[in-house]
């Protein structure tokens, strides 16, 4: 069983960074991947980003690839994801998730775990 526990969501405006937290709270073990996905209100949860515990692997989509990096502190047992250069559409609620790895990373249903969100507004 795992916990997730999301933090570091804010207001910023446009150009501007944030840096998003995710505690874990079991384990995660090299056989799991861990993902940052986002739901901008009336709109369908899309993936961000994630993690493949084995090898460290990151893939972004084409959407925030070059501005966002996510990355964990093994030791801590926390997931983060930076922002920078953000944008306007980057506003929604962030959410972190975690599950046995899979082809389809970027498939809401892939992910066992998630936590409960924090909120991201950028404004022009």
């Amino acid at each position: 069983q795992v916990q997730l526990v999301e933090s570091g969501g804010g207001s910023v405006q446009a150009g501007g960074s944030l840096r998003l937290s995710c505690a874990a709270s079991g384990t995660i073990y090299d056989s799991y991947y861990m993902a940052w996905f986002r739901q901008a209100p009336g709109k369908e949860r899309e993936a961000v980003a994630v993690l493949y515990i084995t090898g460290s692997i990151a893939v972004y989509a084409d959407t925030v690839k070059d501005r966002f990096i996510i990355s964990r502190d093994t030791a801590e047992n926390t997931l983060y994801l930076q922002m920078n250069s953000l944008k306007p559409e980057d506003t929604a609620m962030y959410y972190c998730a975690a599950g046995l790895e899979r082809a389809a990373w970027q498939v809401v249903s892939s992910y066992m775990w998630w936590g409960q969100g924090t909120q991201v507004v950028v404004s022009s």
